[in-house]
């Protein structure tokens, strides 16, 4: 059987061949043979009872700027005309996002939707943790300063962020006796109506912040980021350094209370993050990692993606 996929994505043109988790994940179901489309979220649309795309037909190759060979535009049905429809554009979790994640999920029993749109949607990586509070750091997400100050009494090494932020962005440290933290808060509030997440710091992060990706639910392999001398922040969209990893007990630990909820939830690629034994974050949206995984251990999570992609197909 020939695949048929359509990914929801940011412009192909601008992806990183050497580091892009999509890109890396229609390499491998390219050379299984599937045909490949891509489109981006405003080219989605719901009419008399269709869920559409205007999409491009796309080849891809490992080269630097001459990676992507993308056909005429055609109108897909993306209940008849594809398999699989991956929704892997990157956040913000805004309400665009979260509106091509309830379209999506109109196509729910005719195509396969990965992630499962309506999960996506449910589960936003600063909040799904919540679900597990006994391997999470002390958490507070609340707009109300007089409980975000009561939370930083109580732990003065505080890390302030945005609830539905990514990529490190905005990402705020307040060590004992900074006296930012409403400064801090007037410009969060004056963005968003949206609540922050504070946590206790984590001083291990300077060991690195442990990408753990996981198909499935289940763990296939780790690596560390390692943030930049005197940075806080880990992620490489603002300097972080990969370097190789494994599963410690702490990991699995982790791995084993979470998986069966991811896969319950159908959230078949997931990279969750922990920092000195505790659980951070849950990526359900782009989750990334894949190509630094490959090149440190050699492990190939595009691959076990697709074998059981297909054996869905299959059943």
């Amino acid at each position: 059987m020939t695949m048929r996929v359509a990914v929801q994505m940011d412009p192909i043109q601008d992806v990183n061949v050497d580091g892009d988790t999509t890109f890396a994940m229609m390499e491998e179901a390219q050379a299984r043979g599937a045909e490949l489309w891509v489109y981006q979220t405003e080219h989605l649309s719901w009419l008399a009872g269709r869920v559409t795309a205007r999409a491009r037909p796309v080849t891809v190759k490992h080269v630097q700027g001459d990676h992507a060979t993308l056909g005429d535009e055609v109108l897909l049905d993306l209940a008849d005309d594809v398999d699989v429809v991956l929704m892997r554009q990157d956040p913000p979790f805004d309400m665009a996002y979260q509106t091509a994640a309830h379209l999506l999920e109109l196509l729910k029993g005719q195509t396969l939707v990965l992630n499962d749109p309506a999960w996506v949607r449910s589960s936003p990586e600063k909040i799904i943790p919540l679900l597990f509070p006994d391997i999470i750091p002390p958490t507070l997400i609340s707009r109300d300063e007089a409980a975000i100050r009561a939370f930083r009494e109580d732990f003065p090494d505080t890390i302030i962020k945005p609830l539905y932020g990514n990529g490190g962005a905005g990402v705020f440290r307040l060590k004992p006796g900074d006296g930012n933290l409403s400064s801090l808060l007037e410009m969060f509030f004056a963005q968003s109506r949206e609540p922050v997440i504070a946590q206790a710091f984590l001083p291990a992060v300077s060991e690195g912040d442990k990408r753990i990706l996981l198909v499935d639910g289940d763990p296939v392999g780790a690596i560390n980021r390692v943030p930049q001398k005197g940075e806080t922040r880990s992620n490489m969209h603002v300097g972080g350094v990969a370097e190789s990893s494994s599963l410690d007990a702490a990991d699995k630990k982790i791995c084993d209370a979470i998986g069966p909820m991811l896969k319950d939830r159908d959230l078949l690629l997931v990279g969750i993050d922990v920092i000195g034994g505790r659980l951070t974050e849950i990526n359900v949206t782009s989750p990334t990692g894949v190509q630094e995984l490959k090149r440190f251990s050699g492990v190939d999570t595009c691959s076990v993606f697709w074998d059981v992609v297909e054996r869905r197909l299959i059943s």
